[in-house]
């Protein structure tokens, strides 16, 4: 299977790559929004240069494609500043991807969306089956793009499939990869560069993380899952719901375990009548569909220390 990766050289993409490029049967071509040379962490990847804009330089890319995974768009900040660029490609650029991929005959493409687009925060039990509700520009722009993918899944235009991830972690494929503002990789990087990880909050809230390792064998799942067994295309991935000081602590413990050091959690106090909400990011489709899994978390929080120690511990 050929597969073209969208956001290849992001967090996401770089250890999706890597994940896909170790069975024998993938192909990985990455794109790149200017020429370069395979990365040094995947030497034997294809890489080619996208013109977003350019309607015949999209088609030519797909061209020989069995399958994309499109993980390219703008984060939560930058949609913030500016809404209309954001919809201009987590939506418009989406559209323009999959047309040119349903007019060169790919057979199957995988749309990475997020779990913000029911709310934030996320509450409760959150499926599938409820109601996106989050007016942010990172969510509706995000939005707009599931709606294409999804479109053209029912009217069998291409085989489609939209993941509503949440809190993904876990050791990038490069230090320069844009996942150090994430909370358990940020914490990871704190421990070690200042043995101290400060939190904003009492760290009562909860939230769902599920470890890179799980994330990336869903991907692999829903390319690999028989076309009559997509159903509507639209899957939560998810992992654990947990109080982040809960995630704080375990690192710390990780951190003691690897590092043989014990790095301190400083946060604000809770108030006497503060409790965390429950959360439950409902995975049941996914797990109908096949799917197990299997990662494990601190393994995860394991390799993503050592890379923070490597890069940034004192020698």
């Amino acid at each position: 299977m050929k597969l073209l990766i969208t956001g290849g050289f992001g967090y996401l993409g770089g250890c999706l790559a890597q994940y896909l490029a170790t069975h024998a049967d993938e192909e990985v071509v990455l794109v790149s929004r200017v020429a370069a040379d395979p990365p040094p962490w995947l030497p034997g990847a294809d890489v080619i240069q996208m013109a977003w804009d350019d309607a015949a330089a999209l088609q030519k890319a797909c061209v020989g494609i069995d399958a994309i995974v499109h993980l390219a768009g703008m984060n939560a900040k930058d949609c913030a500043a500016d809404p209309v660029a954001a919809l201009a490609f987590n939506g418009v650029a989406t559209a323009r991807l999959l047309d040119a991929s349903v007019r060169q005959g790919v057979r199957r493409f995988i749309y990475m969306s997020t779990a913000h687009v029911y709310a934030n925060p996320l509450l409760g039990e959150i499926s599938e089956q409820g109601c996106p509700l989050n007016l942010h520009p990172y969510a509706t722009s995000h939005r707009a793009g599931e709606d294409v993918v999804r479109a053209a899944g029912g009217k069998g235009d291409i085989e489609a499939a939209v993941i509503r991830l949440s809190n993904a972690f876990g050791a990038p494929a490069h230090r320069d990869a844009n996942c150090w503002m994430l909370l358990v990789n940020d914490l990871c990087r704190q421990a070690v560069s200042s043995r101290c990880m400060v939190l904003r909050t009492s760290g009562l809230q909860r939230r769902d993380f599920v470890a890179m390792a799980d994330v990336c064998a869903a991907v692999r799942h829903l390319l690999t899952l028989p076309a009559g067994l997509l159903g509507d295309g639209l899957y939560n991935v998810g992992g654990q719901s947990m109080p982040v000081i809960e995630m704080a602590e375990r690192i710390q413990s990780r951190c003691a375990a690897v590092l043989n050091f014990v790095p301190e959690i400083d946060r604000p106090a809770s108030s006497p009548v503060e409790t965390g909400a429950e959360l439950e990011y409902r995975t049941d489709k996914l797990r109908a569909s096949g799917f197990v899994f299997g990662g494990d978390m601190d393994a995860e929080i394991d390799a993503t220390l050592r890379m923070c120690q490597g890069e940034w511990g004192s020698a």
